[in-house]
Parts: C-alpha cells; sequence; structure tokens
C-alpha cells in the first residue's frame, strides 16, 4: 500500500477539497459531510431544520444526499436517515417512525 504525507488544504482531480490534519488509514469512498476528529472521539452531523428537511430545493436534499445519509434534525432533535439518493426520496426518524418526504 502507498503512503502519501501532505498538508491542507488539499484539492484533488477527482472533487476533494480541503483541508486534512492527522492521519488517514484505510479507504475513504463517496462524500465526507461534517467534522470527524478520532482524538476527541466524536463525529459531527449535518444539521437542518424541520423545514429545510420536507424541502426538496434545500442543499440538504440536493447536494450530497444518498440513501444513508444521516442529518441532524435541530428543530426536533432527533436523527434523519435518507432513504434513498434523490431530493424527494424521503427521510425517516432513526427509530424507523415519522416519515418525510420533501415536496
Amino acid at each position: 500500500m502507498a503512503n502519501t504525507t501532505f498538508s491542507g488544504p488539499v484539492t484533488s482531480d477527482n472533487g476533494f477539497v480541503g483541508a486534512i490534519t492527522g492521519n488517514v488509514t484505510g479507504n475513504v469512498t463517496g462524500t465526507v459531510t461534517g467534522n470527524v476528529d478520532a482524538t476527541a472521539g466524536y463525529i459531527q452531523l449535518r444539521t437542518a431544520t424541520t423545514t429545510q428537511i420536507a424541502d426538496a430545493t434545500d442543499a440538504v436534499n440536493t447536494t450530497g444526499k444518498a440513501a444513508g445519509t444521516i442529518v441532524f434534525n435541530t428543530t426536533l432533535s432527533t436523527l434523519k436517515i435518507a432513504t434513498g439518493a434523490t431530493a424527494t426520496s424521503t427521510w425517516v426518524n432513526a427509530d424507523g417512525t415519522t416519515a418525510v418526504t420533501p415536496a
């Protein structure tokens, strides 16, 4: 396996733009949104209000949405999980209740 050492900001030919601090070990696939701080032991999720989640034209539904995307609903303090990648794909609460289909 090849190793590369660099410091941010970093721009790649396949769309990654950002800064990397520390080590990345293993595979990174797909879209990474938010902050991952392994040292502090937390992951910061993308956030949106109930209104944003229900709006098919909002960025939460048009940018980086994929089946399994998790968003923290700041209005209700709940986790929503996308069931698909389209702007009108349904969001469900992490416990399987309360589906919202953006319109």
